[in-house]
Protein backbone atom coordinates (compact mmCIF):
# COMPACT_ATOMS: atom_id res chain seq x y z
CA UNK A 1 0.00 0.00 0.00
CA UNK A 2 2.73 2.47 0.65
CA UNK A 3 4.44 1.75 -2.48
CA UNK A 4 0.69 2.30 -4.35
CA UNK A 5 0.40 5.67 -2.34
CA UNK A 6 4.06 6.70 -3.22
CA UNK A 7 3.54 6.33 -6.71
CA UNK A 8 1.00 9.20 -6.73
CA UNK A 9 2.78 11.71 -5.06
CA UNK A 10 2.04 14.82 -5.93
CA UNK A 11 5.65 15.94 -6.34
CA UNK A 12 6.10 13.20 -8.78
CA UNK A 13 2.80 14.05 -10.56
CA UNK A 14 3.27 17.35 -10.99
CA UNK A 15 6.29 16.37 -13.31
CA UNK A 16 4.63 14.16 -15.69
CA UNK A 17 2.35 17.31 -17.99
CA UNK A 18 6.00 18.80 -18.95
CA UNK A 19 7.05 15.62 -19.83
CA UNK A 20 4.19 14.72 -21.92
CA UNK A 21 3.85 17.46 -23.49
CA UNK A 22 7.11 17.35 -25.83
CA UNK A 23 5.34 14.33 -27.37
CA UNK A 24 2.12 16.58 -28.47
CA UNK A 25 3.34 17.17 -32.34
CA UNK A 26 1.39 15.88 -34.72
CA UNK A 27 3.73 13.85 -37.68
CA UNK A 28 2.57 14.15 -41.45
CA UNK A 29 4.16 10.95 -42.37
CA UNK A 30 2.93 8.90 -39.14
CA UNK A 31 -0.65 10.00 -39.66
CA UNK A 32 -0.72 9.25 -43.24
CA UNK A 33 1.03 6.00 -42.52
CA UNK A 34 -1.31 4.88 -39.96
CA UNK A 35 -4.22 5.96 -42.68
CA UNK A 36 -3.00 3.32 -45.15
CA UNK A 37 -2.40 0.65 -42.46
CA UNK A 38 -5.72 0.89 -41.45
CA UNK A 39 -8.18 1.61 -44.18
CA UNK A 40 -5.82 -0.71 -46.88
CA UNK A 41 -6.22 -4.02 -44.60
CA UNK A 42 -10.22 -3.05 -43.78
CA UNK A 43 -11.00 -2.59 -47.42
CA UNK A 44 -9.09 -5.89 -48.02
CA UNK A 45 -10.71 -8.04 -45.56
CA UNK A 46 -13.96 -6.49 -46.91
CA UNK A 47 -13.72 -7.59 -49.96
CA UNK A 48 -12.79 -11.35 -48.73
CA UNK A 49 -15.73 -11.49 -46.60
CA UNK A 50 -17.98 -10.08 -49.06
CA UNK A 51 -16.98 -12.80 -52.26
CA UNK A 52 -16.47 -15.88 -49.12
CA UNK A 53 -19.92 -15.62 -48.35
CA UNK A 54 -20.82 -17.68 -51.32
CA UNK A 55 -18.41 -20.15 -50.09
CA UNK A 56 -18.76 -20.57 -46.80
CA UNK A 57 -19.49 -18.19 -43.87
CA UNK A 58 -17.55 -20.07 -41.43
CA UNK A 59 -15.06 -18.38 -43.44
CA UNK A 60 -16.09 -15.08 -43.04
CA UNK A 61 -16.96 -15.14 -39.18
CA UNK A 62 -12.75 -15.15 -38.12
CA UNK A 63 -12.68 -12.21 -40.28
CA UNK A 64 -15.61 -10.14 -38.53
CA UNK A 65 -13.14 -9.97 -35.61
CA UNK A 66 -10.06 -9.65 -37.69
CA UNK A 67 -11.61 -6.59 -39.34
CA UNK A 68 -13.30 -5.40 -36.14
CA UNK A 69 -9.66 -4.45 -34.69
CA UNK A 70 -9.24 -2.53 -38.30
CA UNK A 71 -12.19 -0.62 -37.04
CA UNK A 72 -10.60 -0.12 -33.80
CA UNK A 73 -7.64 1.43 -35.35
CA UNK A 74 -9.83 3.66 -37.88
CA UNK A 75 -11.68 4.88 -34.87
CA UNK A 76 -8.44 5.97 -33.09
CA UNK A 77 -7.99 7.64 -36.20
CA UNK A 78 -11.92 9.56 -35.41
CA UNK A 79 -11.30 10.09 -31.99
CA UNK A 80 -7.33 11.64 -32.62
CA UNK A 81 -9.50 13.80 -35.01
CA UNK A 82 -11.84 15.06 -32.62
CA UNK A 83 -8.79 15.66 -30.03
CA UNK A 84 -7.11 17.56 -33.27
CA UNK A 85 -4.19 15.62 -32.55
CA UNK A 86 -3.40 13.69 -35.67
CA UNK A 87 -2.68 16.20 -38.04
CA UNK A 88 -1.14 19.65 -37.47
CA UNK A 89 -4.46 20.67 -39.51
CA UNK A 90 -7.63 21.27 -38.08
CA UNK A 91 -9.89 20.82 -41.67
CA UNK A 92 -8.10 17.55 -42.16
CA UNK A 93 -8.81 16.54 -38.93
CA UNK A 94 -12.54 17.25 -39.92
CA UNK A 95 -12.55 15.66 -42.93
CA UNK A 96 -10.74 12.16 -41.99
CA UNK A 97 -12.87 12.01 -38.93
CA UNK A 98 -15.99 12.71 -40.56
CA UNK A 99 -14.65 9.68 -43.08
CA UNK A 100 -13.64 7.43 -40.28
CA UNK A 101 -17.17 7.95 -38.42
CA UNK A 102 -19.36 6.60 -41.53
CA UNK A 103 -17.08 3.55 -40.92
CA UNK A 104 -16.97 3.11 -37.44
CA UNK A 105 -21.30 4.64 -36.91
CA UNK A 106 -19.95 6.82 -34.13
CA UNK A 107 -21.03 10.74 -34.92
CA UNK A 108 -17.30 12.49 -35.47
CA UNK A 109 -18.35 15.66 -33.92
CA UNK A 110 -21.05 14.77 -31.48
CA UNK A 111 -19.24 12.08 -29.61
CA UNK A 112 -15.93 14.37 -29.71
CA UNK A 113 -17.43 17.29 -28.23
CA UNK A 114 -18.65 14.00 -25.22
CA UNK A 115 -15.16 12.87 -25.38
CA UNK A 116 -13.57 15.96 -24.63
CA UNK A 117 -15.98 16.55 -21.84
CA UNK A 118 -14.83 13.16 -20.09
CA UNK A 119 -11.71 14.15 -20.42
CA UNK A 120 -12.47 17.53 -18.71
CA UNK A 121 -14.20 15.73 -15.66
CA UNK A 122 -12.91 11.63 -15.54
CA UNK A 123 -13.19 10.53 -12.63
CA UNK A 124 -15.92 13.57 -11.05
CA UNK A 125 -18.49 12.53 -8.83
CA UNK A 126 -21.17 14.55 -10.24
CA UNK A 127 -24.55 14.26 -11.62
CA UNK A 128 -22.88 14.41 -14.93
CA UNK A 129 -20.41 11.57 -14.65
CA UNK A 130 -22.57 9.78 -17.01
CA UNK A 131 -21.54 11.63 -20.30
CA UNK A 132 -19.02 10.00 -22.10
CA UNK A 133 -18.72 7.51 -19.30
CA UNK A 134 -20.10 4.21 -17.95
CA UNK A 135 -22.69 5.12 -15.30
CA UNK A 136 -20.73 4.31 -11.98
CA UNK A 137 -22.85 4.67 -8.61
CA UNK A 138 -20.99 5.24 -5.29
CA UNK A 139 -21.75 2.73 -2.09
CA UNK A 140 -23.65 5.01 -0.69
CA UNK A 141 -25.90 6.41 -3.71
CA UNK A 142 -26.94 2.79 -4.23
CA UNK A 143 -27.58 1.98 -0.57
CA UNK A 144 -30.18 5.42 -1.05
CA UNK A 145 -32.34 3.68 -4.11
CA UNK A 146 -35.28 2.00 -3.91
CA UNK A 147 -35.53 -1.84 -4.34
CA UNK A 148 -36.35 -1.81 -7.87
CA UNK A 149 -33.91 0.65 -8.73
CA UNK A 150 -31.05 -1.44 -7.05
CA UNK A 151 -32.29 -4.56 -9.15
CA UNK A 152 -32.06 -2.08 -12.51
CA UNK A 153 -28.68 -0.79 -11.65
CA UNK A 154 -27.79 -4.31 -11.16
CA UNK A 155 -28.79 -5.78 -14.49
CA UNK A 156 -27.54 -2.52 -16.40
CA UNK A 157 -24.23 -3.42 -14.72
CA UNK A 158 -24.17 -6.89 -15.39
CA UNK A 159 -21.79 -8.31 -18.48
CA UNK A 160 -24.26 -9.37 -20.95
CA UNK A 161 -25.69 -5.95 -20.59
CA UNK A 162 -22.20 -3.89 -20.48
CA UNK A 163 -20.36 -5.85 -22.94
CA UNK A 164 -22.70 -7.15 -25.51
CA UNK A 165 -26.38 -5.46 -25.63
CA UNK A 166 -24.94 -2.27 -24.47
CA UNK A 167 -22.16 -1.65 -27.20
CA UNK A 168 -24.91 -2.67 -29.66
CA UNK A 169 -27.48 -0.54 -28.28
CA UNK A 170 -24.36 2.10 -27.86
CA UNK A 171 -23.94 2.51 -31.38
CA UNK A 172 -27.05 2.26 -33.12
CA UNK A 173 -29.57 3.88 -31.10
CA UNK A 174 -27.35 6.34 -28.05
CA UNK A 175 -25.16 7.57 -31.28
CA UNK A 176 -28.23 8.18 -32.86
CA UNK A 177 -29.96 10.53 -30.85
CA UNK A 178 -28.85 14.37 -29.13
CA UNK A 179 -29.54 12.26 -25.60
CA UNK A 180 -26.63 15.43 -23.63
CA UNK A 181 -29.02 18.24 -23.69
CA UNK A 182 -26.83 20.51 -22.16
CA UNK A 183 -26.54 24.26 -23.06
CA UNK A 184 -23.87 25.08 -25.90
CA UNK A 185 -24.30 21.66 -27.63
CA UNK A 186 -26.85 22.80 -30.46
CA UNK A 187 -23.96 22.85 -33.10
CA UNK A 188 -23.04 18.84 -32.13
CA UNK A 189 -27.10 18.21 -32.33
CA UNK A 190 -27.00 19.53 -36.32
CA UNK A 191 -23.99 17.53 -36.93
CA UNK A 192 -25.50 14.66 -35.19
CA UNK A 193 -28.59 14.69 -37.54
CA UNK A 194 -26.45 15.09 -40.55
CA UNK A 195 -24.20 12.45 -39.71
CA UNK A 196 -27.01 10.29 -39.60
CA UNK A 197 -27.88 10.98 -42.82
CA UNK A 198 -24.61 10.48 -44.22
CA UNK A 199 -24.59 7.22 -42.73
CA UNK A 200 -27.82 6.70 -44.37
CA UNK A 201 -27.00 7.49 -47.52
CA UNK A 202 -23.62 5.14 -47.45
CA UNK A 203 -25.01 1.87 -46.27
CA UNK A 204 -27.85 2.68 -48.80
CA UNK A 205 -25.34 2.45 -51.26
CA UNK A 206 -23.93 -0.44 -49.72
CA UNK A 207 -27.01 -2.59 -50.56
CA UNK A 208 -27.81 -0.52 -54.01
CA UNK A 209 -24.64 -1.91 -55.15
CA UNK A 210 -23.67 -5.18 -53.22
CA UNK A 211 -26.75 -6.04 -52.13
CA UNK A 212 -28.52 -6.54 -48.76
CA UNK A 213 -26.35 -9.30 -47.47
CA UNK A 214 -23.16 -7.35 -47.64
CA UNK A 215 -24.54 -5.22 -45.06
CA UNK A 216 -26.29 -7.85 -43.05
CA UNK A 217 -23.59 -10.71 -43.30
CA UNK A 218 -20.35 -8.41 -43.45
CA UNK A 219 -20.86 -4.57 -42.40
CA UNK A 220 -23.27 -4.76 -39.54
CA UNK A 221 -21.20 -8.17 -37.82
CA UNK A 222 -17.93 -5.82 -38.30
CA UNK A 223 -19.78 -2.59 -36.59
CA UNK A 224 -21.24 -4.82 -33.44
CA UNK A 225 -17.44 -6.91 -32.92
CA UNK A 226 -16.24 -2.89 -32.78
CA UNK A 227 -18.63 -1.54 -30.70
CA UNK A 228 -17.94 -4.92 -28.13
CA UNK A 229 -13.70 -4.91 -28.48
CA UNK A 230 -14.19 -0.50 -27.97
CA UNK A 231 -16.53 -0.83 -24.96
CA UNK A 232 -14.14 -3.49 -23.16
CA UNK A 233 -11.15 -1.25 -23.84
CA UNK A 234 -12.81 1.83 -22.10
CA UNK A 235 -14.58 0.15 -19.31
CA UNK A 236 -10.68 -1.77 -18.31
CA UNK A 237 -9.34 1.86 -18.93
CA UNK A 238 -11.86 3.42 -16.10
CA UNK A 239 -13.34 1.16 -14.05
CA UNK A 240 -10.33 -1.11 -12.48
CA UNK A 241 -10.45 -1.84 -9.04
CA UNK A 242 -7.76 1.41 -8.25
CA UNK A 243 -9.04 3.73 -10.28
CA UNK A 244 -9.63 7.04 -9.14
CA UNK A 245 -13.10 9.28 -8.05
CA UNK A 246 -13.71 11.73 -6.10
CA UNK A 247 -16.12 14.68 -5.57
CA UNK A 248 -15.40 17.96 -7.43
CA UNK A 249 -14.09 20.03 -4.42
CA UNK A 250 -11.50 17.33 -4.27
CA UNK A 251 -10.46 16.63 -7.91
CA UNK A 252 -7.57 16.49 -9.10
CA UNK A 253 -6.96 16.68 -12.88
CA UNK A 254 -3.36 15.31 -12.98
CA UNK A 255 -4.01 12.54 -10.57
CA UNK A 256 -7.69 11.27 -12.35
CA UNK A 257 -5.29 11.10 -15.73
CA UNK A 258 -2.72 8.65 -13.99
CA UNK A 259 -4.49 7.01 -11.03
CA UNK A 260 -7.82 7.01 -13.16
CA UNK A 261 -6.86 5.61 -16.17
CA UNK A 262 -4.72 2.18 -16.91
CA UNK A 263 -1.83 1.04 -18.80
CA UNK A 264 -3.01 -2.11 -20.52
CA UNK A 265 -0.28 -4.49 -21.15
CA UNK A 266 -0.91 -6.23 -24.01
CA UNK A 267 1.28 -8.00 -26.88
CA UNK A 268 2.62 -5.44 -29.12
CA UNK A 269 -0.04 -6.34 -32.54
CA UNK A 270 -2.63 -5.63 -29.83
CA UNK A 271 -1.70 -2.00 -29.09
CA UNK A 272 -0.94 -1.55 -32.66
CA UNK A 273 -4.49 -3.11 -33.61
CA UNK A 274 -6.12 -0.56 -30.95
CA UNK A 275 -4.43 2.61 -32.10
CA UNK A 276 -2.01 2.35 -28.74
CA UNK A 277 -5.32 3.24 -26.52
CA UNK A 278 -3.99 0.92 -23.67
CA UNK A 279 -1.06 3.89 -23.36
CA UNK A 280 -4.27 5.49 -21.29
CA UNK A 281 -2.92 6.87 -18.36
CA UNK A 282 -0.59 9.61 -21.29
CA UNK A 283 -3.95 9.78 -23.40
CA UNK A 284 -5.75 11.31 -19.81
CA UNK A 285 -2.40 13.68 -19.15
CA UNK A 286 -2.38 15.48 -22.65
CA UNK A 287 -5.02 14.44 -25.57
CA UNK A 288 -3.17 16.24 -27.86
CA UNK A 289 -0.65 13.42 -27.77
CA UNK A 290 -1.35 11.81 -30.98
CA UNK A 291 -2.13 7.70 -30.42
CA UNK A 292 1.47 6.85 -32.98
CA UNK A 293 3.50 8.94 -30.10
CA UNK A 294 2.18 7.39 -26.99
CA UNK A 295 3.97 3.98 -26.81
CA UNK A 296 7.17 5.91 -27.14
CA UNK A 297 6.46 8.81 -24.80
CA UNK A 298 5.65 5.73 -22.27
CA UNK A 299 9.13 3.41 -22.85
CA UNK A 300 11.08 6.55 -23.75
CA UNK A 301 10.33 7.92 -20.26
CA UNK A 302 10.93 5.21 -16.99
CA UNK A 303 8.65 7.42 -14.68
CA UNK A 304 6.02 6.62 -16.90
CA UNK A 305 5.99 2.99 -16.24
CA UNK A 306 6.84 3.66 -12.08
CA UNK A 307 3.17 5.88 -11.94
CA UNK A 308 1.19 3.71 -14.51
CA UNK A 309 -1.77 1.95 -13.52
CA UNK A 310 -0.50 -1.27 -14.94
CA UNK A 311 -2.84 -4.15 -15.64
CA UNK A 312 -2.39 -7.21 -17.83
CA UNK A 313 -5.27 -9.21 -20.19
CA UNK A 314 -5.51 -11.56 -17.19
CA UNK A 315 -5.99 -8.94 -14.79
CA UNK A 316 -8.65 -6.97 -16.68
CA UNK A 317 -10.80 -9.77 -16.70
CA UNK A 318 -11.72 -9.45 -13.08
CA UNK A 319 -12.58 -5.75 -13.70
CA UNK A 320 -16.07 -7.55 -15.14
CA UNK A 321 -16.86 -7.99 -11.15
CA UNK A 322 -16.21 -3.84 -10.44
CA UNK A 323 -19.75 -2.47 -9.65
CA UNK A 324 -19.65 0.32 -7.08
CA UNK A 325 -17.15 2.90 -6.06
CA UNK A 326 -16.47 2.39 -2.39
CA UNK A 327 -15.37 5.86 -1.13
CA UNK A 328 -14.70 4.39 2.38
CA UNK A 329 -11.88 2.37 0.77
CA UNK A 330 -11.11 4.00 -2.48
CA UNK A 331 -12.01 1.52 -4.98
CA UNK A 332 -13.91 0.06 -7.06
CA UNK A 333 -15.55 -3.19 -5.27
CA UNK A 334 -18.26 -5.99 -6.47
CA UNK A 335 -21.99 -6.77 -5.62
CA UNK A 336 -20.64 -9.33 -3.32
CA UNK A 337 -18.33 -7.42 -1.31
CA UNK A 338 -21.44 -5.23 -0.84
CA UNK A 339 -23.34 -7.85 0.55
CA UNK A 340 -20.13 -8.69 2.98
CA UNK A 341 -19.50 -5.17 4.02
CA UNK A 342 -22.99 -3.55 4.13
CA UNK A 343 -25.29 -6.68 5.28
CA UNK A 344 -27.69 -8.24 3.30
CA UNK A 345 -30.41 -6.00 4.93
CA UNK A 346 -29.13 -3.24 2.48
CA UNK A 347 -30.96 -4.58 -0.64
CA UNK A 348 -33.97 -4.43 1.34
Amino acid sequence: MGEFIQKYDPAILKQLPAIVKSYQLPNTRKAITQIITSFGPFIAIWIAMYFLIDVSYWLVLPLVLVNAFFLVRIFIIQHDCGHQSFTTSRKANDIIGQICSYLSFIPYRYWAKSHNFHHGHNGILWEHRDIGDIELLTVNEFKALPRWRKIQYAFYRSAPILFIIGPIWYIFVNNRLPIIRLKGWEHAHRALWFNNLMLIAVHASIIYFLGFEAFLLVQLPIIAAFGIIAIWFFYVQHQHETAYKQWKEKWDYIQAAVQGSTYYKLPRVFHWLTGNIGYHHIHHLNPLVPNYELARCHHENPIMEKVANSITFKESLKCVFNKLWDEDQQRMISFRDYMRKYSRKAMN
